[in-house]
């Protein structure tokens, strides 16, 4: 049999490294076909280019909303629809509330949040006009709990998790699911891991933390799913993590 995501159209934002580009190889290898988005150009072309799949290179800063019309109208223009949007892009500012950056603290939900909701603004007419869609938003267990030593990574997550349970419902009869994905710990750039060889130790040998692909994998089992069932929320976790 096909598999369910053969030739469908998504869109991945933060698509240039981390769980981002993990997504990308993932969907690329089940037939999908991708808008890779992020700021850094050479490392999309390098990624679409080791992609075998119909791949579409757009450059965007998600703190700009003109990027993320662009990025959407490029997708329509090429593909002709959007069978699934994939609000990945984030940052992490850990530390003290009063002792940071405000700077860096607002930036981070204006990439955390008010990126997502842009993104979700711009797709859903399409989605509405098909008649079904899905959007899968990169949340974090941190947006299950409070964690103290993170509290605006954490406020951020939270505001996702109550936008997705919120417009799910609102978009529940016009055939698009809103879904969460929310990971544990996990080895990639995003907190400090850069080497293979790190990022097998502590996520094979120690089991400590995730790695990007089993955030593809989990991705991959969202959507692949009959039109008829939504997972809302997935929260997958690192087996022995118990900071939590």
């Amino acid at each position: 049999m096909p598999d369910p995501l053969m030739n469908k159209v998504v869109i991945i934002t933060g698509a240039s490294s981390g769980i981002g580009e993990a997504f990308a190889r993932h969907l690329a290898a089940k037939g999908c076909k991708l808008t890779l988005a992020a700021r850094s150009v050479d490392k999309l072309e390098a990624l679409a280019a080791a992609l075998d799949a119909d791949t579409l290179v757009a450059p965007a800063d998600m703190t700009q909303p003109a990027d993320i019309a662009n990025m959407v109208a490029q997708t329509l223009e090429r593909f002709g629809r959007i069978d699934a949007l994939c609000a990945n892009a984030g940052i992490y500012v850990p530390g003290e509330f009063a002792d940071g950056d405000i700077e860096a603290l607002t930036r981070m939900l204006n990439i955390n949040v008010d990126a997502v909701l842009r993104c979700a603004h711009q797709v859903i007419p399409q989605m509405k006009r098909q008649g079904e869609g899905d959007i899968v938003v990169t949340s974090s267990i941190s947006g299950f709990m409070d964690v103290h030593w993170e509290p605006i990574y954490s406020a951020s997550k939270h505001a996702v998790q109550t936008f997705v349970h919120t417009v799910r419902r609102q978009l529940a009869g016009d055939g698009i699911r809103v879904m969460s994905l929310a990971p544990g710990q996990v080895a990639n750039p995003l907190w400090g891991f850069h080497e293979a060889a790190d990022i097998e130790r502590v996520s094979a040998g120690e089991r400590t933390h995730l790695t990007s692909e089993d955030c593809a994998e989990a991705l991959a089992y969202m959507l692949s799913q009959p039109r008829h069932v939504t997972i809302r929320d997935l929260v997958i976790l690192p087996q022995n993590q118990v900071n939590i």
